[in-house]
């Protein structure tokens, strides 16, 4: 222990560097730690981290699709439901059985189950490297919001795929109508089970005489619970964390106060950013023993490599094929919600950005490192140190050639025009924030419209917090303004929660203006 803990302490402290340093080159932070990963695994000497497989996907997931569920955006994913379920569960399936043909057919000894196993390993895109790239160019909210809630909802389409793999590859035999009587029980059982412990946690931290520091801490443990849970009811964990933690964050603003939305957003922004590093730096320790068990199996490392290649080449296929056919199903089904566009050039080129986001990450490596060492009679299980091979060259290939050619693509193409979206931005910002200042006057005037009138610290209030420093004495909050000054910040929530019903507001600009009211409430309550 006194050795590991030092060289824990030391893989963190490598995590914050390369994200310094992807900050310094303007990639994105999982590109460096990919290649951190191959790196470390060149270095001899190093301990071996083992963690049990079975630990793998309880540790790691249930808090990074926690965190992802919390950051986007539910009123958007209604917007373009049907793009995005499309590309969760129809393109997951299309990709898992192209990755299951092309591995049963070029991957010697590779069985349908087994191509199925790979496939539901690499067929999600993940959230968060597609966001870190995304991140350093402008690309159309509508676009973003497609992105973002794919990657969410193909965790949980493509972990069921690889669950039911798994099984057949340890039994040998796979029922259809079980399977399918599965599917729906784990898909309907997981996500009513996520939104019931979802709304009894909501009730519990509303009644809980609760602090920040024991809030976030129990949002901290609130996903662990709803993955246990479901999982021990043979139901989705993965649905059960999404669905649970929607839930959640559309209510933040009822069960949270000023004070736990801002520390936790900074909380549980660092815990995804560790838990991610240390996923790459795991592979990276693993890597020799990986590579020595190919050896064992009579598989060289550059055959290894060239399957990776191969399955890697399959992705990008598949993806832009689907993303074809949805265009395509889209123009001949339903012409009207074809997205605009000024020329057919543009239209054409929309679907080839959207299958260059393909990025695979985190979600990928911790399924392929869940894969058991061993069957339940005890003989090894086949093809598990190829896979994960295969798992992470797909990931380096990915992250690397597509996440450092997507930003040259989108500005060498010009198909995203950020002007319209910022004039439109800006628009809504402004009409906003009109609407707060009317909607706080009236409230003001009909509720206390008396004690306005010869109250010197009211009169300043209502000038605004500049003329503050005018004041001759510190009478302009006194205990009676205060109480009315949270009372106005509330009223402009409630305000902000009815804006955000209008379908053409943009959610991100009403949770921006949301924070700034907490950050004004945590600094009133230090005066």
């Amino acid at each position: 222990m006194h050795t590991l803990l030092p060289f824990l302490l030391a893989m963190i402290a490598a995590i914050v560097m390369l994200n310094m340093l992807a900050s310094k080159l303007r990639i994105a932070y999982p590109i460096l730690l990919v290649v951190a990963g191959l790196l470390v695994s060149f270095v001899p000497g190093l301990p071996m981290l083992r963690i049990n497989p079975d630990l793998i996907f309880f540790i790691f997931l249930p808090p990074l699709l926690f965190e992802a569920s919390w950051t986007i955006s539910f009123k958007e994913m209604k917007k373009w439901w049907r793009i995005i379920g499309s590309f969760a569960f129809l393109v997951v399936f299309f990709t898992a059985l192209s990755v299951a043909i092309v591995a049963n057919h070029f991957i010697p000894g590779f069985t349908i189950a087994s191509g199925f196993l790979l496939g539901g390993i690499v067929s999600p895109p993940d959230a968060v490297s597609t966001g870190a790239i995304t991140k350093f160019v402008k690309i159309p909210k509508s676009t973003a919001t497609i992105l973002e809630g794919e990657s969410l909802l193909n965790d949980a389409s493509s972990l069921i795929v690889f669950r039911f793999a798994l099984v057949a590859v340890g039994t040998g035999q796979f029922i259809w109508q079980e399977a399918a009587l599965s599917f729906l029980w784990m898909a309907i059982g997981g996500a009513g089970l996520g939104l019931l412990l979802a709304w009894l946690f909501v009730q519990a931290h509303k009644r809980l005489p609760l602090d920040a520091q024991s809030a976030i801490a129990l949002t901290l443990i609130e996903p662990y619970f709803m993955y246990w849970i479901a999982e021990q009811v043979h139901c989705s964990g993965i649905l059960a964390v999404v669905c649970g933690g929607l839930y959640m964050s559309a209510r933040r603003l009822i069960f949270l106060d000023s004070a736990s939305r801002i520390q936790s957003f900074s909380v549980w922004e660092s815990f995804v950013f560790i838990l991610n590093g240390v996923v790459f730096l795991i592979i990276g320790l693993e890597l020799p023993e990986i590579v020595e068990g190919l050896r064992n199996e009579g598989i060289s490392l550059r055959i290894a490599i060239g399957f990776g290649v191969l399955v890697t080449g399959v992705l990008i296929a598949a993806r832009m094929i689907s993303s074809y056919a949805a265009l395509l199903a889209t123009i001949i089904f339903r012409p009207g919600v074809v997205p605009r566009a000024r020329n057919n050039r543009r239209r054409w080129l929309m679907p080839l950005l959207l299958g260059w986001t393909g990025m695979r990450g985190v979600v990928s490596l911790a399924a392929a490192l869940a894969i058991p060492i061993t069957l339940d009679n005890g003989a090894a299980f086949p093809h598990r140190n190829l896979i994960l091979v295969i798992t992470f060259v797909a990931i380096l290939l990915t992250l690397v050639v597509q996440g450092l050619t997507l930003p040259y693509l989108i500005k060498r193409t010009e198909l995203f025009d950020g002007s319209a979206d910022e004039e439109l931005e800006e628009s809504t910002r402004k009409k906003m924030k009109q609407g707060l200042k009317q909607h706080v006057y009236e409230f003001l005037k009909t509720k206390y419209d008396n004690d306005v009138i010869g109250h010197a610290g009211m009169e300043k209030f209502l000038k605004q917090w500049e003329e503050r420093a005018k004041a001759s004495d510190d009478s302009w909050m006194n205990y009676k303004t205060k109480v009315i000054f949270v009372e106005v910040l509330e009223i402009q929530r409630q305000y902000l929660s009815e804006l955000n019903k209008d379908p053409l507001i943009d959610e991100n600009i009403i949770r921006q203006q949301l924070y700034q009211i907490d950050l004004e409430e945590e600094r009133l309550k230090i005066i």
